[in-house]
């Protein structure tokens, strides 16, 4: 029995100890609450803060960017020399506006985006912008021809289609408000070129002929620009075909594309024999004295310099166009040709 109550006095005692120990720990914690919420604290500043600064602003940023859209409103083209030109770009660049952000300038290269991989043919600085939800960036300097081959391809594109897209893309940093850190970015945008349609409406109007063996043709050629670039192309000669044969060279002098209507003067040296033998034969004799020629670029110079990109491109495909000859050579000669037969 003595036993039996040393044991419960055991027990007993055991659980007023742990009942001690109870109320201690939730006094600790009653008395020092504040502790634990300054550790919390701690660990969230030194956990969270960096993950949100390295992580989720720098990707904020890039989609921000991502999201801006860039409009090209004209591109002009002067000083065109062999291996260098002069480019100015209008553009507008728009975003929400909801992110103060400036972001730095950067060197960003113009890829031909219709090829697969994307050609790359010029390299332009672009400057320093903010993230206003409506900005104008201009941007004009010179540019060097590093790729003739490629810096071509992209005029062939852009004489002879409706339309091309332009990748623009460049690595950059964003500095956002509040913030000292600069975060690095890549602006990555593609835009849509109206380019010049293969010359679609080309018209040759108030022809006059000689008999002389060269300069015995000149007229006023209309050439459309349905695109928004301004192109200085130079001293331009063109191949002249007639019914597949070559019969001469065709000139224009100072060739400056503006968008619209563009008027020039053009003459050439014609083989008035081919002329003359195709206006009595059928079915060309049939069409009141017009006849279809078909122009290719052969030569582009430019303050005295070979301009290949330019020459090549225009070489790449011909261009028809209905020239009234008949009528010019009744008014101009004297001579009516008809159907010999």
């Amino acid at each position: 029995m003595a036993e039996a109550s040393n044991a419960r006095g055991a027990n007993s005692g055991n659980g007023t100890s742990g009942n001690s120990a109870s109320k201690s720990s939730k006094g600790h914690c009653g008395r020092f609450w504040w502790l634990y919420v300054l550790v919390i604290l701690i660990i969230a500043v030194v956990v969270v803060v960096p993950c949100v600064i390295l992580v989720a602003v720098p990707r904020m940023a890039q989609k921000k960017l991502d999201d801006a859209t860039l409009t090209i409103d004209g591109i002009s083209v002067t000083n065109v020399q062999t291996n260098s030109l002069n480019m100015a770009i209008n553009s507008t660049i728009t975003t929400d506006g909801s992110t103060h952000a400036t972001i730095d300038g950067f060197e960003g290269t113009m890829y031909l985006a219709d090829v697969n991989p994307p050609l790359a043919f010029a390299k332009i600085n672009f400057p320093e912008t903010t993230s206003d939800a409506h900005q104008t960036v201009n941007v004009s300097q010179e540019i060097q021809i590093s790729d003739q081959n490629a810096f071509t391809t992209f005029n062939e594109h852009l004489i002879q289609r409706e339309s091309v897209y332009v990748l623009v893309k460049g690595d950059t940093n964003i500095h956002v408000r509040g913030i000292s850190r600069a975060y690095s970015a890549t602006f990555s945008k593609t835009v849509p070129l109206k380019g010049l349609n293969g010359f679609k409406g080309l018209t040759v109007t108030n022809p006059h002929v000689s008999l002389a063996q060269s300069d015995n043709f000149n007229a006023t050629a209309h050439i459309p620009n349905p695109s928004s670039l301004t192109l200085d192309v130079g001293n331009t000669t063109f191949q002249t075909y007639l019914n597949g044969s070559d019969i001469g060279t065709s000139y224009i002098l100072n060739l400056v594309l503006h968008p619209g209507a563009n008027e020039f003067f053009i003459w050439a040296d014609i083989n008035n024999t081919a002329v003359l033998s195709a206006l009595t034969k059928r079915p060309t004799c049939e069409r009141n004295g017009t006849l279809t020629f078909e122009l290719s670029g052969k030569n582009v110079t430019s303050l005295g310099q070979p301009i290949p990109y330019f020459a090549n491109a225009l070489a790449a495909s011909n261009v028809s166009v209905d020239i009234p000859i008949g009528q010019a050579i009744k008014s101009d000669i004297g001579i009516s040709v008809g159907c010999m037969d």
